[in-house]
């Protein structure tokens, strides 16, 4: 049974991955900015473990490297130790060009993007380097891989700057024992998504036809990041769920998708 922390996991792609995980039979503390959005989280969470698994919450804010110490405390006192730790918290506001985006919305997309990843980086790295082992993901997203695209600047930098603040840690800990990786989850809807996708109703309708063919529900993508996560990848992998084949796959197959049906949108 491994133990698990995921950041950011209240809601969303984060929610989804402790779920995953809590169902094959792992343990997982689940964090999140609020006591009372845990909470929820945990309630939720409870009825879908595995005999033998369990679920906790810490209340935690990924900016603030003495509260992402006590979220490292915290699952060691409750799981007894932290194999597997996971840094998904993030922010995305993706529907402004960066002249427009407010100076509030680009701080909390720098601070919990990159300092909050960075800070829960080296929490579980000198950790897990003090118990022997463990593995560190970092969960990418929109212009990680370089690409330029509309309304994205701002979180497209900080995702990039993550692409390679991952791999640089990933050489640091080459041969210690504490293994470094990235998921690339692809294009996901989830609350935040469907948050932004309300607020710019005109772009949604002028791309529906490609998010049809390229989104994917977070409940379907997440099984598949948890068993390859689980599988033992190597030092500095990266585990990608929209490949350039399945990519062609969905553009040969999936014009008549309608993934956003699902949403009214």
């Amino acid at each position: 049974m491994r133990k698990a922390v995921v950041t950011g996991s209240t809601k969303g792609l984060g929610f989804a991955l402790a779920r995953e995980l809590l169902r094959r039979g792992h343990s997982v503390v689940v964090s999140g900015r609020t006591r009372a959005a845990v909470d929820e989280a945990v309630a939720r969470l409870r009825p879908e473990a595995a005999e033998g698994a369990a679920v906790h919450g810490c209340a935690v804010d990924m900016t603030d490297p003495e509260q992402v110490e006590k979220l490292w405390a915290t699952a060691v006192d409750a799981l007894g130790g932290v194999d597997l730790w996971i840094n998904n918290a993030g922010v995305a506001n993706t529907t402004r060009p960066i002249v427009e985006t407010a100076p509030g919305d680009v701080r909390a997309m720098v601070t919990t993007n990159m300092l909050g990843t960075v800070y829960g980086s080296q929490v579980a790295v000198r950790g897990m380097l003090a118990q022997g082992g463990g593995q560190v993901f970092n969960i990418l997203g929109g212009g990680s891989d370089g690409r330029i695209r509309p309304g994205m600047g701002v979180y497209s930098a900080t995702k990039r700057g993550l692409d390679s603040f991952t791999r640089a840690l990933a050489k640091e800990v080459a041969g210690t024992g504490v293994r470094v990786g990235q998921v690339s989850p692809g294009m996901l809807i989830t609350e935040g998504w469907l948050r932004e996708a309300a607020a710019a109703p005109e772009q949604v309708a002028k791309q529906r036809k490609l998010l049809n063919i390229l989104c994917d529900h977070v409940d379907e993508v997440a099984p598949y990041l948890v068993g390859r996560m689980l599988a033992g990848t190597g030092n500095g992998d990266v585990i990608a769920w929209l490949t350039t084949g399945r990519m062609a796959r969905k553009f040969l197959t999936g014009r008549k998708r309608d993934v956003l049906g699902r949403y009214g949108l």
